[in-house]
């Protein structure tokens, strides 16, 4: 699990800059879900002392690499550009290969995302294969992954500023 207060990252780095800006791209889809791992995402960002969260929703996982990539290319030039992208979404396996061909895809997209901005993005997606597994990962026995990826976002944030000193 990812956390915050024995990272080694933020110890070797310093403490998050407080002008940090982190977008947060969301799905409409399993929105009980996904308004759970919002909540955790953003819970931890403000406990961290990050300022500016921006959300965005997008109707489904698939279309989460698209919205980032557009958010970057319109605010990559303002003095609110994103320091981190977090994608948050559930995917529950289906009757139909449906599941595999989504999750595939967002995967795909995120790391081309990694590979090509110079910011990071989390990958926040739940592939669960039913809802109690999604709801052992939004405060359950599997810890709470929109925090989780809001620490790693926090840690990515550092570890690209510590690069630049």
């Amino acid at each position: 699990m990812a956390e915050i207060a024995n990272s080694r990252l933020l110890k070797k780095t310093g403490v998050l800059k407080k002008d940090a800006c982190v977008v947060i791209v969301r799905t409409e889809w399993n929105a009980a879900t996904v308004d759970e791992l919002e909540k955790g995402c953003v819970k931890k960002l403000s406990a961290s002392g990050v300022r500016k969260v921006d959300v965005v929703v997008v109707p489904g996982a698939f279309e989460i690499p698209f919205a980032i990539r557009t958010y970057w290319d319109k605010k990559r030039n303002s003095k609110n550009k994103p320091d981190a992208f977090i994608a948050l979404g559930c995917v529950l396996r289906g009757d139909t290969p449906h599941f595999d061909y989504v999750c595939k895809a967002v995967t795909d997209g995120v790391v081309q995302l990694n590979m090509t901005l110079p910011v990071p993005t989390i990958f926040g997606v739940l592939t669960v294969d039913n809802q109690l597994q999604a709801d052992e990962r939004i405060g359950g026995k599997h810890g709470h992954k929109g925090e989780e990826a809001a620490a790693t976002a926090l840690k990515m944030i550092s570890f690209s500023r510590g690069l630049k000193k």
